[in-house]
This record gives C-alpha cells, structure tokens and sequence, in this order.
C-alpha cells in the first residue's frame, strides 16, 4: 500500500515509516519542503534495506497516498488540511494528533469541534474519511526496531470501510487494532495520551502504553 505520511519527517512520522517500510508498504514522506522531505527519506531508507521511502511535499504525498496519515503537532494541524481539501477528497485519512498544552493545568487542550479528528472531519468536508487512532504509541518506541511494539490501538471513525482499511494498517505494525466507535471517541482516544504523560512522569518511564483486557486475542475488526 502507498502510505502518505504528513508531518513524515517528525519523530513520529519517522517512525511510523520505519514501522510501515519494514512492514513492506511503500511510504511517502511529507514535508512542507521538498528537500527536507528527500533527506528523511535517504536517511530513513538507510536503516532497511530495499525499502521503498519517498520524499515529497505534503501536497504531493496527500495526492499520490491510499491512505494519508496526519501526523503533524496541533498547532499547524488545521492550517495544513485547509490547503489539502482536494487532494484529500474522497481518501482514507488517518489522523494521529493529539492537541496538548504543557503549560496549562489541563494538559490535553482540544480544539472547538472536541478533537483534533473532528477538526479534521469538519475542515475536510464529509468527503474525506478520518479515522482517529495510534496517538498512544511513542515515538522512540516506534524507530526501535530490534523489539515489537507492545500495545493495542484504538480507532474510531464514522465510515466503516474506511476504519477497516485504517485498522489493517495498524496492525502490519504488529499491535492489535481495536474499533471504538465513531468518530466522537476521538477526544477520548486522544486524551488517553496525557493520561501517559502523566505517567511518564509519576513513574520515571518512557514507554507507558496501553492494553485492553477481557477480548479475545486478534483483531478487534
């Protein structure tokens, strides 16, 4: 599958490319600039051999993508789909951003629409297909290849082809998908990463994550 991945040259962009490359999906970086995008391409490219990394602008990622993947900090999230309502038209768009303000006393900050999937959705237009999912998995966690990912994944989202497609995707990551509902569980799914924060920090760790116990083991589809 062609994945795009917008924001592609981030820490977590990067590294679900590396995930996704391993995996045999052909990834397309990204970037507001081109070149940026080619040098994370090289340099990802560089630790799997054969893998087939791209770099382009986000314009071009979201056009030439199956599946696009958000995963750009909050504070250009909206400003980034505003220009891309054409190319995103009709796709499966895969919404990692979690809204998060580390000055405040409230550390997960959504935007009006209640998450940052439903600004996607509500920026988009109903003909793109957000599903909101994998904002709980580290970045550090996903570039560490020489150990699986120890996680499940929850997705929500309100087209159900669109969140069978998404949840395949996830799981050639190696975790366990799991269908939350619509796409009014993604304030949920998102604020379940500043409950990590926390306890990253209570702790002392970096790696907290999330399982769900009491289903059988497999897909969640």
């Amino acid at each position: 599958m062609d994945v795009a991945i917008l924001g592609g040259t981030g820490k977590e962009g990067s590294g679900l490319a590396l995930r996704w490359a391993r995996a045999g999906h052909r990834i397309l970086i990204g970037s507001r600039d081109r070149e940026r995008a080619r040098t994370r391409a090289r340099e990802l490219a560089a630790h799997l051999d054969g893998a087939a990394i791209a770099g382009l602008t986000n314009e071009e990622a979201a056009r030439a993508g199956e599946v696009v993947v958000v995963a750009v900090p909050h504070a250009g999230h909206r400003a980034l789909l505003e220009g891309l309502r054409d190319p995103l038209r009709g796709k499966v768009v895969l919404d990692t951003v979690v809204p998060l303000d580390f000055g405040a006393p409230r550390l997960y900050a959504p935007p009006p629409e209640g998450s940052a999937a439903e600004e996607a959705q509500a920026v988009l237009g109903p003909e793109a297909r957000v599903v909101a999912a994998l904002h709980q998995i580290a970045a550090h966690e996903l570039k560490a290849l020489d150990h699986p990912l120890d996680a499940d994944a929850p997705l929500c989202g309100d087209d159900p082809e669109a969140k069978r497609v998404a949840a395949g995707l996830i799981e050639s990551l190696g975790v366990r998908a799991l269908d939350a509902g619509p796409l009014a569980m993604a304030s949920v799914l998102e604020g379940l990463t500043a409950l990590l924060v926390r306890l990253n920090r209570r702790y002392k760790v970096k790696g907290a994550g999330l399982r769900i116990t009491g289903l059988e083991a497999g897909s969640g589809r």
